[in-house]
């Protein structure tokens, strides 16, 4: 079976060897009294018991997410605040103003489509292509650009209030606009446009029907089949297919602090999608996708998406895992694990979590906060049943601090 998204952690072992620890107390055993010793002995326990639990606490499902990334937070189990609004990042949900991991320089900086594409043939692991604040670069003639491994494509966004640099293209078969060429990319303060922020909703239907509904291409942001992907304080939008693709062999990716808009074709239209590979989805702001995440369900297709605001506009549910009625596969399998907390939903005239089969392992959904006043329009399970555990949500037009 493929690697879940979730994996327990491993016990710790201190760094006390037992056979150094004996010889210590042997050598002060003459100048110390039995009082003294079980003092000694209190004071070694207490400072190991405290190292154990940090280790504990520290350890993460999410191995690529470390404790001292003030960007990113896996929230404790006795949490008992609610939705988006709670966001102890440290960052605004979606970037922007106030971002604090930026990235100002470069080993290459760029203002046209040549200098980027000579810098990205030119760069390797560890360096950085810094794309100026004001640029904006036409990609229309250019597609599956590609990010080399260990590479970050940056921006200023956020930076002296500056948008950053504006990518875009206007060919609708742009897929991808980015592809990562290996593992450990990352792609940050950058605007990226696609094509097309329309939701052709009739003629989509009448396509679907004719049996031509691919008939009109549609694009995608970013493509990775590789771990460790981080895309943070972007705006990603106007891409018919995803923002976001992460297809089998992207594991671990970080999709954080970005502001994802009017990626919302009829049928498609994802923020981020993903095909057995697996994502912590987190602090981003949502408005005008189909669905703002998505799951194609096959076995390895797990998430955890948490402190994340979706806004009103929608046209269709926003948080999505398909399953094998989808896929015609025989089966009823809707992905791995799912992780769903600490998210505000505002968007109340669709579905804000729809499970369409039963996970291999759990859908966990809790400590949200669905603008819903009836839980079952919020959250669904459809197709099968089982597996899904929902606990501990707000279903308010007013946020409550603590239940």
């Amino acid at each position: 079976m493929s690697k879940t998204l979730m994996s327990f952690p491993r016990k710790q072992h201190l760094s006390f060897p037992q056979k150094q620890h004996l010889s210590f107390l042997r050598k002060q055993e003459s100048s110390l009294s039995a009082t003294k010793i079980v003092i000694l002995l209190s004071k070694y326990l207490s400072r190991a018991a405290l190292i154990f639990m940090f280790l504990i606490g520290a350890s993460s499902a999410f191995g690529a997410v470390s404790v001292n990334d003030p960007n990113l937070r896996q929230s404790s189990a006795d949490d008992q605040t609610f939705g988006a609004e709670s966001n102890p990042t440290g960052n605004p949900i979606g970037g922007g103003k106030g971002y604090r991991r930026l990235v100002s320089k470069g080993d290459y900086k760029v203002n046209t489509a040549e200098e980027l594409l000579s810098a990205l043939k030119k760069a390797h692991a560890g360096e950085i292509v810094y794309i100026s604040d004001k640029a904006e670069i036409d990609l229309t003639a250019t597609k599956k650009i590609v990010i080399p491994g260990g590479v970050i494509l940056a921006s200023g966004r956020g930076k002296n209030n500056s948008p950053g640099a504006l990518l875009y293209s206007n060919d609708l078969a742009t897929s991808p606009m980015f592809l990562a060429g290996g593992p450990k990319v990352r792609l940050t303060g950058l605007r990226l446009r696609g094509p097309d922020r329309q939701r052709r909703t009739e003629q989509m239907r009448k396509l679907h029907k004719e049996g031509r509904y691919y008939s009109i291409p549609n694009s995608d942001g970013i493509i990775c089949s590789h771990p460790h992907l981080e895309v943070d304080n972007c705006e990603l939008f106007g891409f018919s297919h995803a923002a976001v693709f992460l297809k089998r062999g992207a594991s671990k990716a970080l999709i954080h602090h970005n502001y994802m808009h009017h990626n919302q074709r009829s049928g498609l239209g994802y923020g981020v999608c993903l095909d057995q590979s697996d994502a912590l989805i987190q602090a981003n702001l949502f408005d005008f996708c189909r669905h703002h995440i998505a799951g194609t369900g096959r076995p390895g297709t797990s998430y955890e998406a948490c402190y994340n605001l979706v806004l009103p506009n929608a046209n269709g549910h926003s948080f999505d895992m398909h399953g094998g009625r989808d896929r015609k596969d025989g089966t009823d399998i809707a992905g791995d694990l799912i992780k769903i907390h600490h998210n505000t939903f505002r968007a109340t005239s669709v579905r804000a979590v729809v499970i369409r089969g039963r996970p291999t392992k759990s859908v966990e959904i809790h400590h949200n906060w669905f603008l819903h006043a009836d839980p079952e329009k919020a959250v669904a399970q459809t197709n099968a049943a089982g597996n899904m555990n929902i606990s501990r949500n707000q279903y308010t037009a007013r946020r409550t601090i603590k239940d």
